[in-house]
């Protein structure tokens, strides 16, 4: 592409059209790219590095995002709820709209008590209500090793580690839940896609399947998950799941079955995003 003699600016063009085939975002994209490779901040490469040399290392960044790799996993780190949190292909990239779902978790959160995490991954719903909530101690639970290593390293660039414990461990083994004991918040995002559905191919090449899929209808996991929730909770704890946009009704449903009621909440783009269960 010969950015190696071309400055920021004109690599940063020439980019964009290189990943306008891949992404809707070429241009920003470019930018962040652009940004990691210099080592600043995105508003600091717009206002002070567009005439620097655009540095060697950049054309690489350029082609993986155009193989539709992640942006998030290029560069190392993903923003959640104004925080930066580090990611890596063993956990999923933390979405804006599970914003909803940490916001629905805080809603009448007292000043202490307990908070559980089912699939921690990077530990972004987790630490945010931690960080949000100084008095409060959690516990995180995840199947995956790799993404342990993630939410520990992530807890620790927060600084809530000493309020953190990170457990390895699987909602569907038999008495997986019985050392944990009750908590006044637990918090899910589980698997949630149908297997046959129709998702970005960034998504389905790169990010982690077992967080992903849940069964033929989407529904497995709540299934295996919301029956469990009551012995997990104190008498006035609420439970909150993240659920895909068009899941309110089915996994309603299945919570109403268990003996709970539920309350929506959307996200900002107005969908169905967190279920609140009582």
């Amino acid at each position: 592409m010969g950015e190696e003699s071309a400055t920021a600016a004109e690599a940063l063009r020439k980019a964009a059209e290189r990943l306008s085939a891949t992404s809707d975002t070429a241009r920003l994209d470019a930018e962040v790219l652009m940004a990691h490779a210099l080592g600043v901040s995105r508003s600091e490469l717009l206002l002070r590095h567009m005439r620097d040399a655009a540095p060697e290392g950049f054309a690489a960044l350029v082609e993986r995002r155009a193989a539709h790799e992640p942006v998030a996993y290029i560069v190392g780190e993903q923003e959640f709820y104004g925080r930066s949190f580090g990611v890596t292909p063993d956990v999923l990239i933390p979405r804006s709209d599970s914003e909803a779902t940490l916001a629905a978790a805080l809603e009448g959160a007292g000043e202490t008590g307990r908070v559980l995490d089912l699939g921690v991954g990077s530990g972004a719903l987790l630490l945010s209500f931690l960080a949000e909530k100084p008095g409060w101690d959690g516990i995180g639970v995840d199947r995956s090793a790799g993404a342990l290593g993630v939410a520990g390293d992530n807890a620790a660039r927060i600084g809530v580690e000493s309020r953190a414990q990170l457990l390895r461990s699987d909602w569907h083994a038999a008495g997986w839940c019985d050392p944990l004991g009750a908590f006044h918040r637990v918090i899910a995002n589980p698997p949630y896609v149908e297997e046959a559905a129709d998702i970005a191919l960034s998504v389905r090449r790169y990010e982690p399947a077992g967080a992903l899929f849940a069964g033929a209808d989407g529904l497995d996991d709540y299934r295996v998950l919301i029956p469990q929730l009551r012995s997990l909770l104190v008498p006035e704890g609420v439970a909150v799941l993240e659920i895909g946009a068009s899941q309110a009704e089915s996994v309603g449903e299945i919570a109403r079955e268990a003996g709970f009621s539920t309350d929506l909440r959307r996200d900002l783009a107005g969908r169905p995003r967190a279920l609140i269960l009582r």
